[in-house]
């Protein structure tokens, strides 16, 4: 039986609860479905170490206090890659910090259409715009080992950590540069890119007061808007700017969200895109991604 002052928890009564703090909260925004059942699993394999804990197995205290904690963390809004300290995108692991946006699974297919266009090709060359922490670069580095492939960011501090993120995973076809578009990135790719990739900062401007508290309370407000009235302001820059960039055929691929995708087509064609089309992730149906090539 239980010995006095020594209370272990089985690890299904410990997710049990761990849910329903997460459900409860007001800062999450509880877009898909189970989301909290899979944080919750998420966090307690990150605190005990990668394996899924067996239902019925008991949690040791120090694990399960450390647990109890992340969650009441989670549940301020901290998004779970500041409290592990890295996401898992595609096949690489991204390292987060506070002050760069947060990697997203649902990014995934943006890589993944790069990756598509990229392979085959004699000697492929990306630029991934707003890289962020590298996710979307460092994955197709790694996917795609022959391409050359360039990031940038208007920030200093997200091109330093993606530089550390592909030292780390030991890619060395990459390259991260800090500055605004296309302006930092070196003059002789003019012309010789297949592919740019752009996630870009499409909240307008009056909805950032809507934002889960989540978003906009823990990502850096200029990843999330650019300040224009109709949040297409970036895109209509990029859309301008690639096709000195892509060589003939080259491709543009701009994720947004589901609301967008329309504006953004239209954005593409009227800059004299052809075979423009919005794609839909097979897996989470709510990522669009708006291709286009010159």
């Amino acid at each position: 039986g239980p010995r006095v002052g020594c209370v272990t928890v089985k690890a299904s009564e410990l997710l049990e609860r761990a849910i329903g703090t997460l459900k409860a909260s007001p800062a999450i925004d509880h877009w898909q479905k189970d989301r909290e059942q899979i944080e919750a699993e998420d966090l307690l394999m990150h605190v005990m170490g990668e394996e899924p804990p067996d239902p019925d197995g008991e949690i040791p205290t120090a694990a399960r206090r450390r647990f109890e904690r992340l969650i009441s963390r989670r549940a301020t809004g901290v998004p779970i890659a500041f409290l592990k300290g890295y996401a898992d995108f595609r096949r690489v692991r991204i390292m987060t910090k506070r002050g760069v946006f947060v990697p997203r699974d649902s990014t995934e297919f943006l890589a993944e259409q790069a990756v598509r266009r990229l392979r085959g090709r004699r000697s492929p060359v990306m630029i991934d715009l707003a890289t962020g922490s590298g996710a979307v670069a460092l994955a197709v580095a790694d996917e795609v080992p022959r391409a050359r492939v360039f990031g940038a960011d208007l920030s200093r501090e997200a091109a330093e950590l993606a530089r550390r993120n592909a030292a780390l995973l030991r890619l060395r076809g990459c390259a991260f540069v800090a500055g605004d578009l296309f302006a930092p990135l070196p003059a002789n790719l003019r012309g010789m890119v297949d592919v740019i990739t752009l996630h870009p900062p499409y909240v307008a401007k009056r909805e950032m007061r809507q934002l889960p508290e989540e978003i906009r309370r823990f990502e850096p407000r200029h990843t999330l808007t650019d300040g224009s009235a109709n949040g297409l302001g970036l895109v209509q820059r990029t859309a301008a700017e690639a096709p000195e960039w892509l060589r003939p055929g080259g491709w543009l691929l701009i994720e947004v969200s589901p609301d967008r995708a329309r504006g953004v087509a239209a954005v593409l064609r009227r800059a004299g895109y052809r075979d423009v089309r919005s794609t839909v992730d097979p897996t989470w149906k709510i990522t669009r991604v708006v291709v286009g090539r010159t």
